[in-house]
């Protein structure tokens, strides 16, 4: 194994770690809707919600959209294994392959949620936290495999109020930015996302090892061993 097959590991653990212990902390503390100010700020708060469906609460309104949504989480997640290997073996930097490393872990972090969830903890109400269904009979599950809800709780809503009224299109109207309620999954997606194509642009455009990627040499000759 070499050391970016080594880091690579030891990101999906770091994420997946602090991602489902905050979840868990949220889902068996928080009751559902529950919201606390986080400095004092109106603008950053913990906001416990769930939802059935993508990323930042987005849904597929559809009977089978939740199966179908866990259904391709899985196959994403695969396929995203199977490319992360390829750009190892191929000897891509950590730069590169961090990113797909992230999309990677909060794919499986929310994966985690929609698969389990639903069998290992009782309906949030709110009027009292969640409990766990393990080693408690008295105790149901509230939802099947695959079709658990995926727990959310950032809330940063900067800009929250009405737009003034001479301005096009939205004057009058209530704005609020940034509206969706997202997870550290969530997050470990969206900072995937952006590093790839702020900071790895080149890889688009050549099939060469871009150019000042770390540890490239060495991970070509740990493979070739």
């Amino acid at each position: 194994m070499n050391s970016i097959t080594k880091k690579s590991l030891i990101l999906i653990f770091i994420v997946l770690l602090i991602d489902q212990l905050l979840k868990i902390y949220i889902k068996t503390n928080y009751t559902y809707n529950q919201i606390t100010f986080l400095f004092g700020l109106d603008w950053a708060r913990i906001h416990f919600v769930e939802n059935k469906g993508m990323a930042f609460g987005w849904e597929i309104d559809w009977t089978y959209g939740k199966l179908l949504l866990s259904l391709f989480r899985i196959v994403a997640i695969s396929l995203l294994v199977v490319y992360i290997k390829q750009l190892i073996k191929e000897g891509f930097g950590f730069s590169l392959i961090s990113c797909f490393v992230l999309i990677l872990a909060g794919a499986i972090g929310n994966m985690i949620d929609s698969a389990v969830y639903g069998l290992i903890f009782n309906e949030s109400l709110f009027s009292e936290p969640a409990q766990w269904t393990i080693n408690n009979p008295d105790i149901k599950g509230y939802a099947d495999f695959l079709h658990g809800r995926v727990v959310d709780m950032f809330h940063f809503p900067i800009i929250n109020g009405t737009a003034p009224e001479w301005m096009p299109v939205i004057g009058g109207k209530h704005v609020e930015f940034f509206k969706p309620i997202f997870n550290v999954a969530d997050a470990a997606i969206s900072i995937g996302v952006f590093n790839l194509i702020l900071f790895n642009f080149s890889y688009f455009k050549s099939n060469e090892v871009p150019k000042g990627t770390e540890e490239t040499q060495s991970s070509k000759e740990d493979v070739s061993e």
